[in-house]
């Protein structure tokens, strides 16, 4: 038997159910980067949709209209954002059905969404979707802190780190 998943988009009354969701997972998010997200919300600068198995709080994702990383700003390129599912609930199609949703948002107003990711093991899920999912590199390498790292650079392989895919309508 199946269980549900609903995704939905945030309220204003759910930053303390986002908080206690994700804090006792690998996860967690400060309870002020939850209301900034909110704020932004509110702003129009990003939608936030959230997860639920079985009506149990089970992740959520972000689209960000204005991306942090240059190309895709230059472009107007939306940003997927922090797709985040909490470990027990994982390999339930959680992940595939949130980033469908936020896809669906961007490409009822854009022709192409944008997403980063880092280059480590723990992301080895999401790289795995998002390729599933017909995301392709954006031909600009990767980058550190969203500056091309060029060939002789020595970086630091944490989580600015990163790939960036795009996928088109």
């Amino acid at each position: 038997m199946s269980l549900a998943i609903i995704i939905r988009r945030m309220k204003s009354e759910d930053i303390a159910l986002i908080y206690d969701g994700l804090s006792p997972h690998d996860v967690s998010k400060p309870i002020e980067y939850i209301e900034h997200c909110w704020r932004e919300n509110v702003e129009n600068k990003r939608l936030t949709l959230l997860a639920f198995h079985d009506n149990d709080f089970a992740g959520w994702g972000h689209i960000v209209y204005t991306s942090h990383y240059p190309y895709f700003a230059e472009n107007h390129i939306p940003e997927i954002q922090n797709l985040d599912v909490i470990s027990t609930l994982r390999k339930r199609g959680i992940g595939n059905v949130l980033i469908e949703a936020l896809e669906a948002e961007v490409f009822a107003r854009f022709d192409t969404i944008g997403i980063g990711f880092g280059l480590y093991a723990s992301y080895g899920t999401a790289q795995r979707l998002y390729a599933k999912r017909g995301y392709i590199p954006d031909g600009r390498g990767i980058m550190y802190d969203n500056l091309p790292v060029v060939p002789g650079d020595q970086v630091r392989v944490d989580d600015e780190l990163t790939l960036y895919l795009t996928k088109s309508k």
